[in-house]
């Protein structure tokens, strides 16, 4: 059995991660923002510990990770699930949002990472897994800040992975689409919709999302089983894209990248030096 370290475990996908590991005999660290929410936390099950944790702060961070690979004996599984979404046109978008969003789904995920990797690197083994989305690889309208988080946090996972494979620490980046969580309900942050101009592009992903909320085609249940399905691999993936949409939006990304760059050849290999 392992030792898990979840962030974001109050509700949606981490809660649904947590349970899944308990359910499998692993123990589970899971960081809450609420001191209120640690007692149900730990009413899951036996191995269920409850620490509370504002991943933007960077030195609380580095406290809760040590505490917890110190009571668990050894961390094994780092989850970087905490995040928040975002939606408004970019020229909307305050910056003061867009950093206030980089700091949860950037920043604050890299703290946990720097702050366990020590312990992973010491017992030569440890698997990060980095729960990104479908909108960090496919661009949509209205979605472009929180996109630009996830493909930061994207970046930093594959590049990690290539830094720690020699060490016997795993990476994996998950990309789920849709879930049949809260997160469109009570968790979708946004910019205020002021400039008219953008009311059938960017605007409108706002009203996608809360309008579809309980329809999203991936359930976030099974989404949990498919990440420890792949934690426990063998040879665990790189980049695991999760739902029947994002495997859609990913495919067309890559083709009109593709079409983009056949397009293009003749000049981009015409701008080699003489």
């Amino acid at each position: 059995m392992s030792n898990w370290f979840v962030t974001g475990v109050s509700t949606g996908l981490g809660r649904a991660i947590a349970q899944a590991a308990l359910a499998a005999g692993h123990t589970v660290v899971g960081t809450l923002r609420d001191p209120a929410a640690v007692p149900a936390f730990e009413a899951l099950g036996e191995g269920a510990v409850g620490m509370v944790l504002d991943v933007t702060d960077a030195a609380a961070v580095k406290a809760v990770v040590d505490a917890a690979h110190a009571r668990t004996g050894g961390l094994d599984v780092i989850v970087n699930n905490a995040g928040l979404g975002y939606t408004g046109a970019i020229e909307e978008t305050p910056l003061a949002d867009a950093k206030a969003l980089f700091d949860v789904n950037v920043w604050g995920a890299l703290a946990v990472i720097q702050a366990a990797l020590p312990h992973l690197r010491a017992r030569r083994r440890g698997h990060i897994v980095n729960v990104g989305s479908i909108s960090g690889m496919a661009c949509w309208n209205g979605t472009g800040i929180y996109g630009a988080s996830k493909f930061a946090l994207d970046c930093i996972g594959r590049t990690l992975a290539q830094e720690v494979n020699p060490l016997g620490i795993r990476v994996t980046n998950v990309a789920p689409g849709g879930m049949r969580t809260e997160f469109a309900a009570k968790r979708l942050l946004g910019a205020e919709p002021a400039v008219a101009d953008y009311a059938d592009t960017a605007h409108a992903a706002r009203a996608v999302l809360t309008g579809h909320h309980g329809e999203e085609p991936s359930d976030p249940a099974k989404i949990a089983q498919a990440i420890l399905m792949a934690v426990a691999a063998d040879e665990p993936p790189l980049v695991l894209l999760l739902g029947t949409d994002a495997l859609g939006y990913a495919e067309r990304e890559f083709a009109m990248l593709q079409s983009q760059f056949d397009a293009w050849r003749a000049v981009t290999t015409g701008v080699g030096a003489e």
